[in-house]
């Protein structure tokens, strides 16, 4: 029994780990954590039936101008503060219970469910799920699901033992992890019928994934009137400026002796200043998260303003970027944008939504920083294979 729960609880550490990766990659252990956890993604992407465990379903680094994607990332922060938000409250109450020797705790949530600090870090889970969009986070909340149904089952059998009458006309008025009538309208009498229910709710949470991504990638900004190029703005509004510029910036001389006519390009066109660039591509230190010791604010501008450091930088770098850009353009009433240019490969690209396919090898090969009102070449530089976190698969939106 001690070895079943020892096991089950190591399924719910190893869960948070790998959910909570976002967090611990822009930390300085980031290091650390991908010597372990890196060689797993890999293997991972390396084979064709376990490739898309790897990739992400929702937006990540691009600001979605769709209102329903955006209600989707909003909802992520909002179902991960709650869920840890009621967790702690009956954590708390639990604890306080025991400490004060008062028995079980039997009132509040626990009047209507069993198990709420269940539902709640699963509630949570799904919010991390959200934030941190990877479908292998997925696959492991629906793990972490059945974890706890069995973690509670556990629980619920060790109490009959020791209390089973009393604890018997408590099952009889709650429900496990939902109010009583609620859970027996929603759940199948027989166990092939669970089963059943358990299997078709993994599938419609994949399938669900899948259709998120393939509307996210049909709602992002692009630019597709060059052959072998396209572009894609992490904001929406630089559509404009990609659809007035692409052609002339193409058309510059040191884009062009860079490009080969024989590769399909895809090009982010991004601010400057971008904050998470360094998951494109290896763009120099600053834009490397783990080094620039700024975690906390960072976690917290991640999980309560989710559009902000999209959009601006982030906060607590602003001024550091800030003089950075300055340096860097040089000029006065220009509007720089840096570009960066990823060859891919693997797959044969027929439209736009095959630079994104789960499949594809996106390898960088240069930015340049044009000035994009003035026509202006600021800065054109050759980069590395991999991204900022070396060749660790990172979201490709």
């Amino acid at each position: 029994m001690n070895t079943k729960k020892t096991l089950l609880g190591s399924a719910l550490v190893l869960y948070f780990v790998i959910a909570f990766e976002v967090l611990i990659m822009i930390s300085p252990f980031a290091g650390f954590f991908y010597s372990v956890f890196n060689p797993v993604l890999l293997k991972l992407a390396s084979n064709p039936a376990t490739r898309w465990l790897s990739a992400f379903y929702l937006p990540h680094m691009v600001l979605p101008q769709d209102g329903f994607l955006q209600f989707v990332r909003v909802m992520g922060s909002v179902l991960f503060v709650l869920g840890m938000a009621v967790f702690l409250a009956c954590a708390g109450r639990i604890y306080t219970a025991k400490f004060r020797k008062k028995g079980a705790v039997l009132g509040g949530l626990y009047s209507f469910m069993r198990h709420p600090q269940y539902l709640a870090l699963g509630i949570a889970g799904l919010g991390l799920s959200i934030l941190w969009p990877r479908f292998l986070t997925l696959v492991l909340w629906l793990v972490m699901a059945m974890v706890y149904y069995f973690l509670a089952r556990d629980e619920e059998r060790r109490m009959l033992k020791t209390h089973e009458e009393t604890y018997r006309a408590y099952m009889k008025k709650t429900g496990m992890f939902l109010p009583r009538t609620v859970e027996k309208s929603l759940t199948p009498a027989s166990y092939l019928g669970k089963v059943v229910l358990a299997f078709g709710f993994a599938g419609l949470v994949l399938g669900g994934a899948f259709l998120l991504r393939a509307y996210t990638i049909s709602n992002l900004t692009l630019w597709t009137k060059a052959s072998n190029v396209t572009g894609l703005a992490i904001l929406p509004e630089d559509g404009f400026k990609m659809d007035h510029r692409m052609d002339d910036i193409l058309a510059l001389k040191e884009v062009k002796e860079r490009m080969q006519d024989n590769k399909k390009f895809l090009v982010y066109f991004i601010p400057q200043d971008y904050i998470m660039q360094g998951m494109i591509a290896d763009t120099g230190g600053t834009w490397k998260l783990y080094e620039q010791h700024h975690s906390l604010s960072m976690i917290t501008d991640w999980v309560f303003h989710p559009f902000r450091h999209l959009r601006e930088g982030h906060h607590a770098m602003h001024g550091e970027m800030h003089r950075e850009d300055h340096i860097t353009r040089g000029m006065e009433g220009g509007v720089v944008r840096r570009l960066i240019f990823l060859s891919i490969e693997d797959v044969d690209v027929k439209s736009p939504a095959d630079l994104f396919s789960i499949n594809a090898l996106r390898v960088p090969q240069f930015l340049v920083d044009v000035d994009v009102h003035n026509m202006k070449l600021v800065n054109v530089k050759d980069l590395a294979h991999g991204s900022g976190w070396g060749t660790v698969p990172t979201p490709v939106f």
